[in-house]
């Protein structure tokens, strides 16, 4: 059947498409999960910067005190840098699964007509078969028919 031919390589165009779009959708994800580890490994950096910070306030230590500080600031800068980049890798990840489920509904669309063509072509195939037995039957001379009832 042409119809179902091209039905079937559309369904493998979309299947490629959807295959795309889902590993465009992982790095996406993948990147905005790195970007969340930075922004905790700067959390991290700046409660062991005030940590350093209480413990020079006991000890007296001005050098400890110093560069708590220094590395509560540092994480700060980290913080307010990644942050838009995370927002934005949020972003590219929201569209990518957009994108991912779009090509992922076309895919089941199209499997649909493909399952019904194929459903028709069947029944029809069933019809043709059906009527060829019959044409077969009444071609059949009645004297044959007699025969084969003896």
């Amino acid at each position: 059947m042409p119809g179902s031919r091209s039905l079937r390589r559309l369904l493998e165009v979309l299947r490629l498409q959807e295959e795309q779009a889902r590993r465009a959708w992982a790095e996406a994800a993948a990147q905005k999960q790195s970007l969340r580890d930075a922004r905790e490994r700067a959390g991290a950096r700046e409660r062991s910067g005030r940590r350093l910070v209480a413990a020079s306030a006991h000890s007296g230590a001005l050098a400890d005190r110093v560069a708590g500080l220094e590395e509560v600031r540092i994480a700060h800068r980290i913080d307010a840098m990644l942050a838009p980049r995370l927002q934005a890798a949020e972003e590219r990840e929201a569209s990518a699964r957009d994108v991912f489920l779009a090509r992922r509904t076309e895919r089941r669309q199209v499997e649909l007509l493909l399952e019904a063509a194929e459903r028709t072509a069947a029944r029809e195939e069933k019809r043709r078969a059906q009527r060829a037995a019959d044409d077969l039957h009444l071609a059949r001379s009645p004297r044959a028919c007699e025969t084969d009832t003896q």
